[in-house]
């Protein structure tokens, strides 16, 4: 399955995020070598009362359970909006191969903007990082999203 084809099963979370009133970010981890969707979520934080309920934070941890381990060396993370910082951690802390992901983010960012957690030399897992993947369809979906609430 190409790239984009993952992208467009992390905007199909980004969606069931948007519908239930979350801020629609989805991600999708997937198994590196043979492709095989691992997790799929999306924000959940006003679901659970979970500031730390982002879908990527969900998805590597649902994968860490599934599979029983809390490194995830071959595993690559689709996800529709930039990291923030805290997601940026994570990724690096499960030690995801790759992190594509679709819109940037100048505001909370921590990838490419804000705290640039991969070029930190505090930073012990730097992942491959491909941005801008379906940029324009994630970010039409985030600001159509706070459009509507405005």
């Amino acid at each position: 399955m190409a790239k984009t084809s993952y992208m467009a099963l992390a905007l199909e979370q980004a969606e069931a995020a948007a519908k239930a009133g979350e801020v629609p970010v989805g991600a999708v981890l997937v198994e590196a070598g043979g492709g095989a969707v691992l997790a799929r979520d999306h924000n959940r934080v006003e679901e659970l009362s979970d500031p730390t309920a982002h879908a990527e934070m969900l998805v590597i941890r649902a994968a860490a359970q599934r599979l029983g381990m809390k490194r995830l060396t071959a595993a690559d993370l689709y996800v529709t909006l930039e990291p923030c910082a805290m997601c940026a951690q994570a990724i690096a802390l499960a030690r995801l191969r790759r992190l594509y992901f679709g819109a940037y983010d100048p505001k909370g960012g921590g990838v490419e903007h804000g705290a640039m957690v991969f070029r930190q030399p505090t930073c012990h897992h730097r992942p491959e990082v491909i941005g801008g993947v379906e940029e324009t369809r994630c970010g039409d979906l985030l600001r159509g999203f706070f459009r509507d609430r405005r």
